[in-house]
């Protein structure tokens, strides 16, 4: 299985690149920066950014065969406005058109769809998202509507796994699944688990056209 992994410099993205090695997959990473990857000797590595649409095609095309995975755990490094998702997902999408690979399956958040909450507490509800969307992950909850709107109208076979905060540490291997919204009561889960949940979406055709939510 040939994957490219975009954002494999961050720390979802690096497990992500860990886990495909631990399955044998031939790895491309694009980055900005080759010498300073810490998987820069075991992975094909793409130098260049994610806004450039004619470096994401150079990492898609391959040097033998074109990719047949994309996974994405792109986002923003800070609360600020940055617009990685805004810049980035549309140029990821035309260059995988342009190249016809099929398949993406990128990290978002629980924050992307208006829905997204309603399995909650109603006091819960109201706090996260008359006040802490509209304040605090403003617009960190703009960038993934964006990306929602553009995976959803791309006509790829896309997935977006939308968790709630992510934690660093182990995986605990169990977590709930819901296509609808998040799970009651779900307010983290492992950035471990996450990274599981979408190496089994490589493969899998559960989710396919859809987003899902997942939270411990």
């Amino acid at each position: 299985m040939k994957v490219v992994v975009f954002g494999a410099s961050g720390r979802t993205g690096g497990l992500l690149v860990e886990r495909c090695l631990a399955a044998g997959y031939d790895v491309t990473a694009l980055v900005r920066t080759a010498a300073t990857f810490a998987w820069r000797d075991r992975v094909r590595v793409v130098e260049g950014s994610v806004f450039d649409v004619e470096a994401v095609r150079r990492a898609l095309s391959g040097t033998e065969a074109r990719a047949e995975v994309v996974l994405s755990a792109l986002g923003a490094r800070s609360l600020k406005q940055e617009d990685v998702l805004e810049r980035a997902v549309p140029v990821i999408v035309e260059a995988m058109r342009a190249e016809r690979v099929r398949r993406i399956v990128a990290l978002g958040s629980a924050g992307a769809l208006k829905d997204s909450l309603k399995k909650q507490a109603a006091w819960r509800r109201w706090l996260v998202q008359r006040v802490v969307y509209n304040t605090v992950l403003r617009w960190a909850v703009a960038s993934q509507i964006s990306q929602w709107e553009t995976l959803s109208g791309s006509g790829l076979d896309w997935t977006m796994v939308m968790p709630p905060m992510l934690m660093d540490g182990k995986a605990r291997g169990k977590f709930r699944v819901d296509g609808e919204a998040l799970p009651r009561g779900g307010r983290q889960i492992a950035r471990a688990d996450v990274a599981d949940f979408m190496m089994a979406q490589v493969e899998g055709k559960d989710w396919v056209g859809k987003g899902v939510y997942v939270a411990w």
